[in-house]
């Protein structure tokens, strides 16, 4: 659905009326296109300290190392080397901030680290004019340049505000040298799902597009399109991770989509999920088990089975879809926030499983905020509005935005992240 206040204030008499009444002057987002696949103008390097020289044009982005801070007192480093160049960064442009990982055996290093999570989330708050802020973190031996190239990209536009941690990545990647990859995206067949299956395929992906039968022509459609399969499944039936293993290790009869090669699955994007809205005292059991079992429930049975039955190549890419209901909770939704707390949970504890690391399987999980679907525009008037305005970027974001930040964390040069929630929210202002 159009944002037309979005559209409103792009205007030159809309600009003058919002400006006058002192309302919100959101920026139009800079987003990938293979026209434009980079942000316009430098992007400026320093080390927590360093001074930069005035520049006449606008700066695309600022990466600042402070991953040497170990004292309270050397976060002035960070005020004065940023202090003279928020005015001097273009719109949508980007700042990044490399902080190290936080040492629970050094109070001061802790403090020091940890001061630098508040400094970017409120810097997020008030730079305005579409630009974003985030902080990663870097363990020992990791390598932040796939971060980077993600961070720093308008593929980046709806994300902002985030901590994320890297640690040192194994060599390879999903699917092998040479090998295309195979993805699955369940609950395909329209919306965001249907917008990641369009991002995998695009980045080269042989994409299997999951959904309920119900669903089969538009399912079927999507993997024509794409040039991938379908697989018509409810994610719920007891035997699905079973006919997912079948399908993608050709068990018992052909691969789906006739695939070549040796059969394993390289990236797995559980994506299927459903509401049934209604406050706690006035929820049936009949609208409480449905989400839980579908955003849930199968997402661990699924993922279990893939894992035991080897059907997930060693190196894979698993992402799941959590919320930011999951993290700040919302009114009418306890069934649905509890589901996707429930991702949050599943995620960080597989991540940390010895035989997930020990085959270089990575497990993250993305949390939408306000996205445009057709879902949101049937949601009334003033609390739509609210849903757009209420981030840093004051807007609502795109299913695409959802995507890129899917297909990020499935790359094969993701595999030093692991275990992280990304919010695709605009930074918005609930929640953590």
């Amino acid at each position: 659905m159009a944002d037309r206040y979005l559209r409103l204030t792009g205007t030159a008499p809309g600009r003058f009326l919002t400006r006058r009444l002192g309302l919100p002057q959101p920026t139009p987002l800079r987003r990938w296109s293979a026209e434009h696949p980079a942000l316009d103008g430098a992007v400026l390097r320093l080390t927590a300290g360093d001074i930069a020289e005035p520049r006449a044009e606008p700066l695309a982005a600022v990466v600042l190392d402070a991953t040497a801070i170990a004292e309270p007192v050397g976060l002035g480093a960070v005020h004065a080397s940023l202090h003279p160049l928020v005015r001097s960064l273009a719109a949508c442009g980007r700042v990044v901030v490399l902080g190290a990982r936080i040492d629970p055996a050094d109070p001061h290093q802790a403090a020091a680290q940890q001061a630098l999570e508040g400094f970017v989330r409120s810097l997020g708050k008030e730079i305005g004019r579409g630009r974003t802020v985030q902080l990663v973190r870097l363990a020992p031996g990791a390598d932040a340049e796939a971060a980077l190239g993600f961070l720093l990209s308008p593929k980046s536009a709806y994300v902002s505000g985030q901590v994320i941690e890297v640690g040192p990545a194994p060599e390879g990647g999903p699917g092998g040298p040479g090998k295309r990859r195979v993805a699955l995206v369940t609950g395909a067949a329209r919306g965001i799902g249907e917008q990641v299956a369009a991002t995998l395929a695009r980045d080269g992906a042989h994409v299997i597009c999951l959904d309920v039968p119900q669903a089969a022509d538009a399912l079927t459609a999507v993997a024509d399109r794409l040039g991938g399969s379908a697989l018509p499944l409810d994610i719920t039936a007891p035997d699905a991770g079973e006919r997912i293993a079948a399908a993608v290790q050709g068990d018992g009869g052909e691969r789906v989509g006739g695939l070549d090669g040796p059969g394993g699955l390289d990236v797995l994007v559980h994506n299927a999920g459903i509401t049934r809205d209604r406050k706690l005292a006035n929820m049936p059991a009949d609208r409480w088990d449905p989400v839980l079992d579908v955003n849930l429930g199968s997402v661990l049975r699924t993922t279990d089975h893939l894992l035991k039955s080897g059907a997930l190549t060693d190196r894979a890419r698993i992402v799941a879809t959590a919320s930011i209901s999951g993290i700040a909770g919302n009114a009418g939704q306890t069934n649905y926030a509890a589901s996707k707390a429930g991702i949050i949970g599943f995620v960080r504890a597989l991540a940390a499983v010895p035989e997930v690391r020990e085959r270089g399987i990575t497990v993250n999980a993305v949390a939408p905020g306000f996205i445009e679907t057709r879902m949101t525009a049937a949601v009334p008037l003033f609390i739509r509005e609210a849903g757009r305005r209420m981030n840093s970027l004051g807007q609502g974001g795109l299913p695409i935005d959802v995507a890129e930040t899917v297909a990020w964390l499935a790359a094969a040069g993701s595999g030093g992240i692991t275990g992280q929630v990304v919010r695709v929210c605009g930074q918005s202002l609930l929640g953590a």
